[in-house]
């Protein structure tokens, strides 16, 4: 059965049998989004991550996101970006908001972590 990502009720965050799709790296890593808001406003703020994983990240930010929110993230160490929608968005506190974002494509190589967790790693075949 599945179970619930603590963070949210999202279903693209549900894993079966209550295991993750990939281990959680506490980690700061210094990012740019930048998107366009359903309204046609677009928005850019400089962040930083506290959770990552093979899917994704935790970040805290001051822009109000909505759920479902598609934008660009950019690595500001390796200048990388990828393609990424909100799955989570907490509660604001002191200005700021908690927002789980997931990878439109699983890039587990993305974040530069020399030693990742085995599920992590992407069978080549």
């Amino acid at each position: 059965m599945a179970q619930q990502h603590p963070i949210g009720n999202t279903s693209s965050l549900m894993v079966e049998q209550g295991r993750r799709r990939s281990a959680r790296v506490l980690l700061s890593v210094p990012v740019l989004i930048k998107g366009t808001l359903p309204d046609g406003n677009k928005f850019e703020e400089e962040a930083r991550t506290l959770v990552v994983n093979a899917h994704g990240a935790l970040l805290s930010l001051s822009i109000p996101l909505p759920n479902g929110q598609k934008f660009t993230l950019t690595h500001k160490l390796t200048r990388k970006s990828l393609e990424c929608k909100t799955v989570f968005v907490g509660k604001p506190q002191a200005g700021k908001a908690q927002v789980g974002i997931e990878f439109l494509e699983a890039t587990p190589m993305f974040w530069q972590i020399d030693f990742p967790p085995e599920d992590w790693i992407v069978p080549t075949t």
